[in-house]
């Protein structure tokens, strides 16, 4: 099993400031939020907040289903940050932040511009596993403090990171294979910068042609007169 990268079996609250175990104050933050959260789910009463509403809303029809993708969003959050929290503490960091910020932007709108959404059925159609799920987060979760959307920007930060971390922003592999002389290596050249950021470039395969042929050969072209050439050497 991958060992954690800090041994939080040592962790004591006095050595919370050590460098080392710094980073869990980010957790902190949830603390806060979770204390304003309540404080405006209870303070602010449903009639004070604006409703916000499209068009698009009145086209997309009620699904018990997506509850458990709703709920999966919550899974989403604990397993990432407690993958960076245990083997990259650099990214814990980064989403730490990313949530802390995203969460006081979030609250300062809902205390300043409270408002709500009215998408909830007054009944369920269907009496199974999802809306009775759905029933018990009615009657705590209330409809309010919907915009901005925190499930959104989580949702953002959440990718961006992971995709950081896999470094990810090249999408397509191209293997590249020009002559080995100065005008293909001029070319290769050219080639690997045009493609830069858009495609990882392997350029291991010309480096060994280029490595194993020597002086025999400089271009693709004259690859079969080299394997000829082995063939002769090496026969008995």
């Amino acid at each position: 099993m991958k060992q954690p990268v800090v041994d939080y079996k040592s962790f004591r609250l006095r050595r919370v400031n050590e460098p080392q175990y710094a980073h869990i104050k980010l957790l902190l933050g949830w603390v806060g939020y979770f204390a304003l959260y309540f404080l405006t789910e209870n303070l602010i009463p449903a009639e004070a907040c604006h409703v916000v509403h499209s068009r698009l809303d009145d086209l997309i029809p009620f699904n018990e289903y997506f509850v458990i993708f709703y709920i999966s969003w919550f899974a989403l959050i604990v397993f990432s940050l407690l993958a960076f929290f245990l083997y990259d503490i650099q990214s814990f960091k980064d989403l730490s932040k990313f949530i802390i910020v995203t969460q006081v932007v979030a609250i300062a709108v809902y205390i300043l511009w409270p408002n709500r959404q009215d998408l909830r059925p007054d009944s369920f159609e269907h009496r199974n596993l999802c809306t009775m799920i759905l029933g018990f987060l009615y009657t705590f979760d209330t409809p309010t403090g919907v915009c901005p959307s925190l499930h959104v920007a989580y949702s953002l930060g959440i990718g961006s990171v992971w995709l950081k971390k896999m470094d990810a922003s090249p999408i397509w592999k191209a293997v590249l294979l020009t002559d080995w002389d100065r005008r293909g290596n001029a070319l290769a050249d050219q080639i690997t910068a045009l493609l830069s950021g858009d495609a990882s470039v392997d350029t291991g395969i010309r480096s060994d042609l280029s490595r194993l042929c020597g002086g025999l050969a400089k271009d693709i072209e004259s690859l079969d007169t080299v394997v000829a050439r082995l063939r002769t050497l090496s026969a008995p």
